[in-house]
């Protein structure tokens, strides 16, 4: 336990850890709209410079582990959008959908597997304005599609440690095996999603059976009156400055077509603009010799104009493009397995990084660039703020206080320590405060039990991250699907805070409550 420090040392520190908190917060206020990665390395440097920790104390107060597990997952979510692993899960939502009831519920189940397997933020990326679509086509409302989505994956992905970032750093600290970590936590997962479902099925069950919703008018001409497979894969783990180019065959009409017109409009293959002034001096040269390097494209145009390619052709690149999903899959399971068999999760996770990376034998740049290197950043940051924040003494003062009505092993203790994690994580963030609390929790608990101590961990892992559901903002994955569908072109929807809360609030106490008695050690 530590002692109160100096009162320098102790408001210094507090002040840092209140300007990280106000910025991870609210990214954007308005006397600092820095965001809240650059938030995260403002307290982390202000810890340092008003010597409430070390410079050598910050470095070590970096978890590397995390980090390393962290990004492993990360490389592994982008390599498994290549291998149209979304698209699969998108085609399921719709296949012989029987109504609103049903692709509510498809879209709980396929959210919650699907974020304990590639984590929650990766789920809602790429599944959300595939939802938006369908609902539109269906003439139904949105909101209860993307409530679904969100509340779902918050609760899935607390049943492994890759889910979520807070289940990361349990998983590291607590060093609670794969298997330990996902029977412990499933059986609350399971009937919390079952839960979530029903409330959301009796909140919406007239919305979902009554008048077709009327949707403003606009312009969808373009778009196809059916979903398409490729339209799950446009959206990816995370915003990159280049894209992988898609998947389909590179001489397609299409493709061709369009290269064709930019060459005609002064760019070349990548987009390059040529300059009227070096064109009018050089004459036709320039256009001779792009159209030259790029004879491959004016070849496709000619092959593709009244044929497509030769079956053979199309028979190979379907093999090709199945061989290497395959192989993503086998290297996703290996890792998989190797995160069940105890090893090492952050060497397990980056290992698998790397041998898609070899796999794929090409530049891994477009790749690696869609990887959210901010977050890690955040990570980094995040570390140093809360380990100078524990320097001062001020959480652990905080849980002495709350210990003695705190207990995991009696019911009225284990409400009150589910209140606490549920009001700091709603205002502190989830991560932040696992990092605050998780040890001195661990701790409180061993001095009744090994087994206690386990189960206090998973019982952090479980509340931190049903928590995220209260408001919309309790968890990235609620503020993902909201600016996603906002910012969708054709099929945007605005999802409110006060709407978020109205359903979130009651959902979140009632799953949370009964998965505390759920929550079970071998």
């Amino acid at each position: 336990m530590l002692a109160m420090e100096p009162t320098s040392k102790l408001v210094l520190g507090s002040i840092a850890f209140g300007i990280f908190w106000v910025l991870a917060v609210f990214p954007a206020v308005p006397f600092l709209p820095i965001g809240r990665t650059a938030g995260s390395l403002l307290g982390a440097m202000l810890m340092v410079l008003l010597r409430v920790v070390s410079a050598d104390e910050a470095y070590d107060a970096i978890n590397l582990q995390i980090l390393g597990l962290l990004f492993g997952t990360m490389v592994v979510s982008v390599y498994l959008e290549r291998a149209d692993m979304f698209k699969y899960l998108g085609k399921l939502l719709s296949w012989k959908c029987q109504g609103g009831k049903d692709l509510l519920c498809r879209i709980c189940v396929v959210s919650a597997v699907a974020s304990a397997l590639f984590t929650n933020d990766t789920c809602c990326v790429v599944l959300t304005e595939f939802i938006l679509k369908i609902a539109r086509q269906n003439n139904l409302p949105p909101k209860p599609f993307l409530l679904a989505l969100a509340s779902s994956a918050n609760i899935g992905s607390a049943t492994t440690p890759i889910g979520n970032p807070q289940n990361l750093v349990i998983a590291v600290q607590s060093k609670i095996p794969f298997g330990d970590f996902l029977f412990g936590i499933l059986p609350a997962t399971l009937i919390g999603i079952v839960i979530n479902t029903g409330i959301l099925l009796c909140y919406f069950w007239g919305d979902l059976s009554g008048e077709k919703y009327h949707y403003k008018e606009v312009d969808v001409s373009a778009q196809p009156e059916v979903v398409q497979e490729e339209d799950v894969t446009c959206h990816r783990f995370s915003p990159a400055t280049m894209s992988h180019h898609p998947s389909s065959s590179s001489g397609s009409l299409m493709d061709c077509i369009q290269n064709t017109h930019l060459i005609s409009n002064g760019q070349d293959i990548d987009g390059n603009v040529y300059s009227s002034h070096s064109e009018s001096k050089e004459g036709t040269g320039v256009v001779q010799r792009n159209v030259r390097s790029n004879s491959k494209v004016i070849n496709c145009t000619k092959e593709t104009s009244f044929h497509q390619l030769p079956d053979e052709e199309a028979t190979t690149e379907r093999s090709q493009r199945l061989l290497w999903n395959g192989c993503v899959y086998a290297v996703t399971l290996g890792m998989l397995i190797a995160l069940w068999s105890g090893l090492n999760m952050s060497w397990s996770a980056i290992t698998a990084a790397l041998a898609l990376i070899v796999l794929d034998f090409k530049d891994a740049g477009p790749c690696l660039e869609k990887v959210s290197y901010g977050l890690l950043l955040f990570f980094c940051g995040m570390f140093v703020t809360v380990d100078g924040f524990n320097k001062t003494g001020v959480p652990s003062a905080f849980w002495d206080f709350m210990k003695p009505h705190a207990q995991i092993n009696t019911f009225s203790g284990m409400l009150v320590l589910a209140f606490v994690i549920l009001f700091l994580s709603n205002v502190a963030s989830n991560v932040p405060t696992v990092l605050l609390l998780g040890a001195q929790v661990a701790a409180s608990a061993a001095e009744i039990s090994p087994a206690e101590e386990t189960r206090s961990w998973l019982f952090l892992a479980w509340v931190s991250t049903v928590a995220g559901n209260l408001s919309l903002l309790g968890s990235a994955a609620n503020l993902i699907v909201c600016e996603q569908a906002r910012r969708s072109v054709h099929y945007g929807y605005n999802l409110s805070f006060l709407s978020h809360l109205v359903f979130g609030f009651p959902s979140t106490i009632v799953v949370t409550v009964v998965g505390l008695f759920l929550i079970k050690t071998n």
